[in-house]
C-alpha cells in the first residue's frame, strides 16, 4: 500500500495557506507544520473549556475529561500506561527537571554516560551535575562517521555507571540508533537508559515497551502537536525519583517532574495528533486495531514514503562533488534529516541562493555543538540542513535538487 499523500496534505492547513504557495519546507527537524485536528482542538478549548479543569460544572468537567484523554490515547500509541506519560513545556526543560529529580537518588562519585551526538538538550543539564558529585564519561562520536559505535559503549560502562543518555536520532548526522540494544547493555549494569526521540519520533512514534529505555522524550510540536515535551519515564522508577513539585504533590506522578504544572489547553490539543493519525489509518485499512497496531502499520506506511524521497535525495547528492554529506551517504538507519556542507562556497552563499529559490531550509549548528566538536565542523557557519517528512512530496524533492543544482 501506498501513502495517499494528496489525502494526508489537505490534513494541513500550512499546504492551502496563500502565503505559502510555492515554498518547499525543508525544516521539519525544527518544527513540523500542525495538523488541522490539532489546531481545531486547541481552539476548541479557548473558546469553549478556557477553566480551571476538575470542577463539577460542565465546561471544567469536560476540560478536566480532555486532558485526561490525551494521556490515555498517547500511551495507546506508545504502547505504555496512562500514568507513565508526562507533558513538561519542552524537552529541554523537562531534561532539566529530570536532572534534578534523579540526582538524590546516586552518590557522590557516581558515573553517567552522555553521548556526544546529543542536541543540547539532552547533554547540558546532565553534565552539570558534574557540579554536584557526579562523574561524567563522555560517549564520544566518530571523527568521519558521526556515528556512535557500540563498542566504545562497552568499553566506558562498568558496575559505577547510573545513567546512559544518547538519542534514538541525532538531529544533524540522522543516523538511528539501536536503542534496544543500548538499553539492554545499560541494564546489564544497572543503568537507567534516557532517550531523546526528538528526530526520531516525527518519523513514526515508537514503542516504547519493545525499546525498553526508562526514559523517552520528545517535542510534540514537532509531530504535527502543540509545544509540548512528552516524557515517558517507567512507573518503577518515578516512585524512586526526588519530588520536584509542591510539596503536597509527593506521591502524585503527574506532578511530581512536572512542576510547571500543566497548560491545559494545550495537553488537549495533544488529542490532535491522534485524531490525525486515526484519520490517516482509517482512509488507508479497513480493518481494526489497537492504537499501537495502527501505530506499527502508519510508521510502515510513512517510512516508506520518506525512504523513497530519501533514495532520490541521496541519490543527487553522492553524485556530486562539490557538497560534502554529514554523516551516513546510505539509506540504511537513516532518517530523512540531511545536513551538508558546501565544498566551493560558503554555506550563507548557497542558503541565500536556496531561498531565492523558494526552499525553506535551516542553517547553523541546531544546538548539536558536540557532535560537531569531535568532526571539527567549524561553528559557525555549521552546516545546511534538509529535513522532511511523511508530507513531502516528489515535486517538492525536485524543486531542493534544483534549487541545490543552482547554488552549489
Amino acid at each position: 500500500m501506498k501513502l495517499d499523500l494528496q489525502f494526508v496534505r489537505s490534513q494541513f492547513p500550512a499546504f492551502s495557506e496563500p502565503s505559502l504557495k510555492g515554498w518547499a519546507f525543508f525544516e521539519n527537524a525544527g518544527g513540523s507544520y500542525s495538523c488541522k485536528q490539532s489546531i481545531d482542538r486547541l481552539t476548541d478549548f479557548y473558546v469553549k473549556n478556557k477553566v480551571q479543569p476538575y470542577y463539577p460544572y460542565p465546561a471544567s468537567k469536560l476540560a478536566g475529561e480532555i486532558m485526561d484523554a490525551s494521556y490515555e490515547r498517547m500511551s495507546g500509541y506508545l504502547n505504555v500506561e496512562a500514568s507513565e506519560i508526562h507533558f513538561g513545556p519542552s524537552t529541554t526543560l523537562n531534561v532539566y527537571v529530570l536532572a534534578n529529580a534523579l540526582r538524590p537518588m546516586w552518590k557522590e562519585g557516581d558515573e553517567i554516560i552522555v553521548s556526544c551526538q546529543d542536541h543540547e538538550a539532552n547533554a547540558g543539564a546532565w553534565r552539570k551535575l558534574s557540579e554536584r558529585g557526579i562523574k561524567i564519561i563522555e560517549w564520544h562520536v566518530g571523527s568521519e562517521t558521526g556515528l556512535l559505535d557500540i563498542k566504545d559503549l562497552e568499553g566506558l560502562i562498568s558496575d559505577r555507571t547510573k545513567m546512559v543518555a544518547f538519542p534514538h536520532c541525532s538531529n544533524v548526522i540522522g543516523h538511528i540508533n539501536p536503542v534496544k540494544e543500548i538499553s539492554e547493555i545499560a541494564h546489564k549494569h544497572g543503568a537507567i537508559c534516557i532517550v531523546d526521540g526528538v528526530a526520531y519520533a516525527p518519523h513514526g512514534f515508537p514503542d516504547l515497551r519493545e525499546l525498553g529505555a526508562d526514559i523517552y522524550l520528545f517535542s510534540l510540536y514537532k509531530t504535527f502537536g502543540p509545544h509540548l515535551g512528552l516524557m515517558f519515564v517507567n512507573k518503577k522508577l518515578i516512585g524512586k525519583m526526588e519530588n520536584q513539585s509542591h510539596f503536597f504533590k509527593e506521591g502524585i506522578t503527574r506532578n511530581m517532574i512536572t512542576p510547571a504544572g500543566p497548560d491545559h489547553a494545550q495537553i488537549g490539543a495533544v488529542q490532535g495528533i491522534l485524531d490525525y493519525f486515526d484519520a490517516v489509518y482509517k482512509h488507508h485499512f479497513v480493518t481494526d486495531a489497537t492504537p499501537s497496531q495502527r501505530n506499527r502499520l502508519l510508521n510502515e506506511l510513512f517510512r516508506e514514503h520518506e525512504r523513497g524521497l530519501l533514495e532520490r535525495l541521496l541519490s543527487f547528492l553522492t553524485s556530486r562533488k562539490d557538497v560534502q554529506i554529514v554523516g551516513p551517504h546510505t539509506l540504511e538507519d537513516r532518517a530523512p534529516t540531511i545536513s551538508i556542507i558546501p565544498r566551493h562556497k560558503t554555506v550563507n552563499e548557497v542558503y541565500t541562493k536556496l531561498t531565492e529559490h523558494r526552499l525553506m531550509l535551516g542553517k547553523g549548528d541546531f544546538y548539536a555543538v558536540r557532535p560537531f566538536i569531535d568532526m571539527g565542523i567549524p561553528r559557525p557557519p555549521g552546516v545546511l540542513r534538509i529535513s522532511f517528512l511523511h508530507y513531502t512530496s516528489i515535486e517538492e524533492v525536485d524543486q531542493l535538487i534544483t534549487g541545490l543544482r543552482a547554488a552549489l
